[in-house]
């Protein structure tokens, strides 16, 4: 490996680590208490570093979500083209929601559960804009397998997008609960969960049975 190509990596790298280092210090502080010192201490680098990469905080902010919206299209995106029956990729894409969201609790609470920080400028509008099209994007997979499972008849026909919004509410609200209150005694995680997504698509309409054997679907 050449000189420019090491330093094109070594480049990269400390760039993740500054998001890596911001998303962790806004889930355990909230974002109005992190300032960019507090992210060159935790990286171990001087705060003029961070001038190289981000021109302010707001800068880190959206680039974590566009970043963490793009990881979770993949992750819908990979299921998508597995040709599931329409339900059964319906499930699948939101058990992946709520997986990113344990797999990344840091970047969900970031992303997801922050309060978004208040445009001052014309920059910062269109930074906005750019976050929601990529976060559109991953919406419009959970909208998408909703409309195939109301053309296949498997959940019942409704508008779409109300569907989908209240859809997405509802997987939220499990996500952001099991990342952000670790101390609550929850029951195993993966049976809640089932349990949790065989109401939601009862809900829908849809006839299921469901996963946990010893469960009842009244």
């Amino acid at each position: 490996m050449g000189v420019t190509e090491r330093r094109a990596r070594e480049k990269e790298e400390l760039h993740d680590r500054i998001l890596k280092a911001a998303s962790a210090l806004f889930a355990e502080d909230g974002y109005a208490s992190v300032s960019l010192r507090k992210i060159a201490e935790r990286i171990e680098y001087a705060p003029s570093t961070i001038y190289l990469y981000f021109k302010d905080k707001d800068e880190i902010v959206t680039s974590i979500c566009r970043q963490n919206f793009l990881l979770l299209t993949e992750a819908l995106d990979s299921i998508l083209v597995r040709d599931l029956p329409p339900l059964e990729m319906l499930r699948a894409c939101l058990r992946s929601y709520i997986q990113f969201g344990l797999d990344y609790p840091d970047h969900y609470v970031v992303t997801l559960c922050l309060p978004e920080p208040a445009p001052r400028s014309d920059r910062d509008v269109h930074d906005n804009l750019s976050v929601l099209d990529v976060g559109l994007s991953a919406f419009n997979r959970l909208a998408g397998g909703l409309l195939g499972c109301m053309q296949a008849g498997v959940i019942r026909k409704a508008d779409v997008e109300l569907t989908a919004q209240t859809t997405w509410m509802m997987i939220h609200g499990i996500t952001s609960l099991l990342v952000t209150k670790s101390s609550f005694p929850f029951l195993d995680r993966n049976r809640l969960i089932e349990h949790y997504l065989d109401r939601v698509l009862l809900s829908l309409g849809a006839a299921i049975v469901p996963q946990d054997p010893d469960e009842k679907i009244l």
